[in-house]
């Protein structure tokens, strides 16, 4: 005699239950903020101070996931020239806050542009503290013929 495959309610339980899941899990999203879109918002007074903007805005932070990219070109050791550079490289950006940054120094050995880096990254906060105060930054070498220059990758929190 042959046997035949039945249908059994309890083979779909499974199913059901990670169906379930599915739905549970994309109500869950949909029903959190978006941190831009308060800043999209039309109607909004371009008159309304920094703080105001500050105000109506709910929930956490989150971080833009695409950097701003700059470059800083001055002499090791030359603070004040670093200082100059960062501030004129992130003029465009004030009151921006960051949530961490990238620093790439350039040069032929590893360890100067790693050194590099981190110089340039010790002086952000003296060049813009408003920007940099609490960012977290991270030293990196970038290979490249010329020294005293350094590519940054800024990641900015979204308000």
């Amino acid at each position: 005699m042959k046997r035949g495959l039945r249908f059994q309610p309890q083979h779909m339980a499974g199913w059901l239950f990670a169906d379930m899941l599915l739905v549970l899990a994309l109500v869950a999203m949909g029903d959190q903020g978006d941190p831009q879109a308060a800043d999209q918002r039309p109607g909004a007074s371009s008159s309304a101070s920094a703080a105001a903007k500050r105000a109506r805005h709910t929930g956490p932070r989150a971080v833009v996931r695409t950097p701003v990219k700059v470059a800083v070109d001055a002499p090791s050791g030359d603070d004040a020239g670093i200082v100059r550079a960062l501030r004129g490289a992130t003029a465009r950006y004030r009151g921006r806050q960051a949530a961490f940054v990238l620093t790439f120094g350039r040069h032929t050995d590893p360890g100067a542009g790693g050194a590099y880096a981190h110089e340039v990254n010790s002086l952000l906060e003296k060049a813009r503290p408003d920007m940099f105060r609490a960012a977290t930054t991270r030293d990196f070498w970038k290979g490249g013929a010329s020294s005293g220059h350094a590519d940054i990758e800024i990641y900015f929190y979204t308000y």
